[in-house]
């Protein structure tokens, strides 16, 4: 194992596998956090029993609030995802014709805008948000972790969870908690990233140590059955949120001609990393120079769509959305 640095002592912990307990592990890669700590490396194994997948050690409850700053959350209000919405608000089910008011609980819901689409259609709409710092004050948050909020049993129609899971301490706590919070046949739905993607266990794409755990349909379906849930089906694709496909031809350059582990230090040199270092703008003859001096990065910038195509039709994308019904 390589890398440079570590989280701070006394700030982590080492956990056992949150799906089945185990305590065999095995390593899979080492990387930096990506946004303001990069000096702080997190390994990421997988467990031998079952196959989650989790940082450990991992930053602990206390911890993790620095890595989620109010600038974080900047992306909500400076681009337009009423497209998104639009495409999550279809994943819930067709309850409103049942009599009554559909209730809908939000999970990790960021600023509220979600639910407020969801509002704006018919839903009555509660949210889950305990790190976003940004007020929310025209329908209810519970500001603290999900696994810990009281009196929810049984209320709602549909609960959904758009790239949470993946952040939380503990997932088992979570699955049962919604699928508690949810009315008998109510729909769970939720998005994560795909262990066994290319993406997410070779070319470093995970958010760590933001992303604490990695999950696969096999793991997903196990949690859904512990929680009394079962799965209804699951879509792999970037309809909702994407992962890149970026190092892959590094991977392969570095797997099978070089014949060694491919390692974060691998990983391609970005276009916009190139252009700041030679203090170049985008343009013909940078683009030449680019390809010249970094052929195997000009290369892996050309064949990441290709590659995002192939894992979305083959069924091995990064990001997957599951419906799931509460028995």
């Amino acid at each position: 194992m390589s890398g440079v640095g570590v989280p701070p002592v006394g700030s982590v912990e080492t956990v056992p596998c949150n799906l089945c307990g185990s305590t065999k592990l095995s390593f899979v890669y080492r990387r930096p956090e990506g946004i303001y700590f990069p000096d702080e490396w997190y390994d990421v194994v997988a467990c031998d029993g079952c196959g989650l997948g989790f940082v450990n050690p991992r930053p602990t409850h206390e911890e993790i609030g620095r890595f989620y700053r109010r600038d974080y959350y900047d992306v909500f209000f400076t681009e337009d995802h009423t497209e998104r919405y639009r495409r999550e608000y279809g994943y819930l089910p067709d309850v409103k014709g049942n009599g009554g008011e559909p209730a809908l609980l939000d999970v990790g819901c960021g600023v509220g805008d979600f639910a407020r689409y969801a509002a704006e259609r018919g839903w009555r709409v509660e949210g889950v948000e305990p790190h976003c710092p940004v007020p929310i004050e025209d329908f209810p948050v519970h500001r603290v972790a999900f696994d810990t909020v009281e009196g929810l049993e049984g209320h709602f129609d549909a609960v959904t969870a758009w790239a949470v899971l993946e952040h939380v301490h503990d997932p088992m706590a979570y699955f049962q908690k919604a699928g508690k919070a949810l009315k008998p046949g109510g729909t769970f739905v939720f998005q994560v990233t795909n262990f066994d993607s290319l993406s997410s266990r070779r070319l470093f794409q995970e958010d760590v140590p933001r992303h604490l755990y990695f999950f696969t349909r096999k793991t997903v379906d196990a949690y859904l059955g512990k929680a009394g849930m079962r799965l209804v089906s699951a879509r792999f694709g970037d309809d909702i949120f994407s992962m890149s496909a970026r190092g892959s031809v590094a991977y392969l350059f570095t797997r099978y001609i070089r014949r060694r582990s491919f390692e974060w230090q691998d990983m391609p040199l970005a276009w916009r990393d190139f252009l700041a270092a030679m203090g170049l703008t985008p343009g013909p003859l940078s683009l030449a120079k680019f390809i010249l001096s970094h052929p195997v990065a000009a290369a892996d910038r050309l064949a990441e769509p290709l590659v995002g195509r192939w894992q979305k039709a083959t069924g091995a994308y990064g990001m997957v959305t599951y419906v799931a019904r509460r028995s």
